[in-house]
Formats: structure tokens, C-alpha cells, sequence
């Protein structure tokens, strides 16, 4: 007689998505290095070595987490920096952009923030590196096409107004929850309303 062939289990990208959104959770509450395998299967609801069927690793995990988020906010980025706006429309554009990877991947960002600068000392995050050079280039010759425009004050400082500007926008990871009163589209029209009006000419 036989015998029955176990059914096979296969990694759906619906399953892998909802596990990697719960281990986005679990490193952004606790951090990388005090998370362990066995704390993300929990939360997850199946045993350890059932979560080492979908990813060979923490590291996995974390890597596919941040690469999904910054692939994601380079697509929206490119897009504005595409679009040949002026200085004051781009930096607007990027900082809606911002709000609604926020919006997405809230959990990705509270990590990227914590752990980038650790990760990134290793080869296999050498992309962390490459994202952030690209990122403060982006935002600082907008700033500067702005000044140069004459669309931004002329005694702006460049380097101090970028660093301004990406922590106050990137720290709302820290408290920003999706569905909640505001939407992300609000968020940055309130936030843009704060910072240009203190950094445009006045007309």
C-alpha cells in the first residue's frame, strides 16, 4: 500500500507579508539586537521553527524590511525629482512623499532610524549608506535651487535647514498611527505650512 504524500506548505507573499509586518513591529518596540526568533514567532502566533520555513534569519527579515520601505520611497522620490517642479513645490512634494511612507510602513521607518547607522557597517547593508548620500543630496540641492531661485531666504543655511527638515518629518514614525485623525496628505500641508512660511520670502 502506498503510503500518502505530505501535502506541501507553500510561502504565500500574503503570509510572508503579514510576518514580516509583525517582525517590523517586534524590532521597532524592542530594537534589533534584543529581539530574538523565538519573540517575532510569538507575536506571530506559530513556532520558531516554523518562521525559519519562510526566512533563514532575523537578519532576512530586517534586510527585506528596510529594502521593501526604501525601494518603495525611492519610486515616490524619483517620481517628484522627475517632475521638474520648483524649489518650493519639490520640497513640498517630498515632504507629502515622506508622510505617506510613513502612512505605510511606520514600523520600517522607526527601524530605519534606530538601526541604520549599526546595520550599515555591515557588507549586506551597504545599501543603508548609499540611500541616506542619495536622500541628503536630493533634499540639499533643492534647498539650494531654492536659495538660488530666490525662492528661499538668501541667508538660509543649507546643511542646518536639511537636518531640520528630515528629523522633524522622519520622527513622526514615533507617533503618527495610520487611521488616525489626521491623514498623511493633512499632516504635511499643516507641516509645510510651519516650515515655509518661516523659510520663503515674503511677497
Amino acid at each position: 500500500m502506498p503510503t500518502k504524500k505530505k501535502p506541501q506548505v507553500t510561502s504565500s507573499p500574503e503570509r510572508r507579508r503579514e510576518l514580516l509586518d509583525t517582525a517590523a513591529e517586534v524590532f521597532a518596540a524592542q530594537g534589533y539586537n534584543a529581539t530574538t526568533v523565538r519573540r517575532i514567532a510569538d507575536e506571530a502566533g506559530i513556532l520558531a521553527g516554523s518562521l525559519y520555513y519562510h526566512f533563514d534569519s532575523k537578519e532576512s527579515m530586517i534586510d527585506e524590511i528596510l529594502s521593501t520601505f526604501l525601494t518603495e520611497l525611492w519610486e515616490g522620490y524619483d517620481a517628484v525629482l522627475a517632475a521638474g517642479l520648483g524649489p518650493r513645490e519639490t520640497i513640498g512634494a517630498l515632504v507629502t512623499e515622506s508622510f505617506r511612507e510613513i502612512d505605510r510602513h511606520r514600523a520600517a521607518v522607526a527601524i530605519y532610524q534606530k538601526e541604520s547607522k549599526h546595520l550599515a557597517t555591515q557588507p549586506r547593508f551597504a545599501y543603508l549608506v548609499d540611500s541616506q548620500q542619495k536622500f541628503e543630496k536630493a533634499w540639499l540641492s533643492t534647498l539650494e535651487r531654492g536659495v538660488a531661485a530666490e525662492v528661499f531666504r538668501a541667508d538660509l543655511d543649507i546643511r542646518l535647514t536639511y537636518r531640520f527638515v528630515r528629523d522633524t518629518v522622519w520622527v513622526a514614525a514615533s507617533w503618527y498611527r495610520p487611521g488616525g485623525q489626521h491623514s498623511p496628505e493633512e499632516i504635511a500641508r499643516q507641516y509645510l505650512s510651519m516650515v515655509l512660511d518661516g523659510i520663503a520670502l515674503d511677497t
